[in-house]
């Protein structure tokens, strides 16, 4: 009966000193399936630290309005932000988030993946911890490859890939050789198409800030792209985005489609797609120059340099990044729904290795490189962004042009004269 007593004296005397450090932790987050997920794990955080959380879930673009308004007039609302690798460069430099560096050791910070690392840190500080990390790769249908009377190697060139579009395009069935983004925005079109300059030797800005446009490589680019999609893509792609191009693949439409590698489970899930048994996965392609037209974003847990739990935010960053909780979801949801492209253990897991896509996947994030994305030097890290604040904008007026120019409205020249004159005037303006 003593024995008793002092065990529950000991386990009542750590409830009190947990509940005595607790804090309830507000959280800014996007609407995706992997953040719902989380929100549904918290109570195993609750458990182990006694913080409770209150979460502020909302659509991607309100999001970033609601976290950028919040942390530029130090408004203090959250706790915790969810912020990608084009915000982390820019608000780490500005000394408005906390640096991650001192992790304990449990943690494991070398086992974040080289590029999510790189892409959330500021000269060698690590400012956002990756949640899950994404590149972009081909996704094609095996049969119609084989059909064609080609095989898709590993790693393609741009060259390979248009001769393997036209040769798959069956237009009376509605079969297109490939589908690529064409829906204006600077995180729609001109995601995939400022990779894709990459891999043509092209850049947005010279080491001087002079925008590109009117180099010979961005013209190769945009007149390569404008001509492939109008001899294989599908009709009325401007307007295609993600979701559109996603759905066209599902039904069996599409020959090829380069985008989001996180796209990859749902190519493959015979419950949403017609051809789930049929999908082969590549790397990005390339010219021959050093560099693929793969893109790399993170969507990352960073901490507000004016919160007052400084403390208790670390230990949930930590907690949500960490391998036991890719473990917890494993064991809930199974591996194939764990946040990939984050940690290098879970590609050496061998529960994880059989997952159809995570070799490519893993592959195509190591290739790209957010502080040395372009053949020719640049001032700006970001692999398809540059992290200064006014590429959001500009790169929107830029995608604009670009979609008009799909849609026939305009040409390959017309349409790169009007973005060289627009950033230009854009970046004058702030001062470069």
């Amino acid at each position: 009966m003593r024995l008793r007593s002092i065990a529950l004296g000991l386990c009542s005397a750590s409830v009190l000193a947990l509940a005595a450090h607790a804090e309830t932790l507000t959280i800014a987050t996007v609407n995706n399936g992997d953040m719902i997920r989380m929100q549904g794990l918290t109570d195993d955080f609750t458990a182990k630290t006694g913080h409770e959380v209150e979460w502020v879930t909302l659509e991607e673009n309100v999001l970033r309005q609601r976290v950028t308004q919040d942390i530029a007039t130090k408004g203090g609302q959250f706790d915790i932000m969810t912020i990608g690798m084009y915000e982390t460069p820019i608000w780490g430099r500005q000394g408005w988030l906390v640096s991650l560096d001192d992790m304990p050791a449990e943690y494991d910070i070398d086992d974040i993946l080289p590029a999510m690392r790189g892409g959330l840190s500021v000269d060698g500080t690590l400012y956002a911890a990756p949640f899950y990390g994404e590149s972009s790769m081909i996704m094609y249908r095996t049969d119609l490859m084989e059909k064609a009377g080609l095989e898709m190697p590993d790693a393609p060139t741009w060259e390979f890939v248009a001769d393997a579009a036209r040769k798959m395009t069956d237009r009376d069935n509605e079969v297109y050789g490939i589908c690529l983004r064409g829906k204006a925005g600077w995180g729609e079109n001109m995601a995939f198409l400022t990779a894709t300059a990459n891999s043509f030797g092209a850049r947005w800005f010279d080491e001087e800030w002079k925008p590109q446009f009117d180099s010979p490589q961005w013209k190769e680019t945009l007149t390569f792209y404008l001509d492939l999609m109008n001899d294989a893509g599908p009709p009325g792609a401007s307007t295609n985005g993600f979701n559109e191009n996603l759905s066209l693949f599902q039904q069996g439409k599409c020959g090829m489609w380069i985008d989001a590698t996180v796209a990859a489970s749902f190519v493959t899930n015979p419950d949403d797609s017609t051809v789930a048994d049929k999908v082969g996965f590549a790397l990005a392609p390339d010219t021959g120059l050093g560099k693929r037209g793969n893109w790399l974003w993170a969507w990352a847990l960073a901490i507000p340099a004016g919160t007052q739990k400084e403390a208790a935010a670390k230990e949930f960053v930590q907690w949500a990044t960490s391998k036991e909780y890719i473990e917890l979801v494993a064991s809930k949801e199974g591996w194939a729904n764990v946040p990939p492209g984050a940690r290098t253990s879970l590609y050496e897991n061998p529960n994880y290795k059989d997952i159809p896509f995570a070799r490519m996947t893993l592959e195509s994030i190591l290739s790209a490189d957010p502080n040395n994305p372009t053949v020719d030097p640049v001032p700006y890290v970001g692999v398809q962004f540059a992290a200064i604040p006014e590429f959001a904008g500009i790169a929107t007026q830029v995608g604009q042009e670009f979609s008009a120019a799909l849609a026939g409205q305009q040409t390959a020249e017309e349409a790169l004269a009007k973005a060289q004159a627009l950033t230009a005037d854009e970046m004058e303006a702030a001062g470069y």
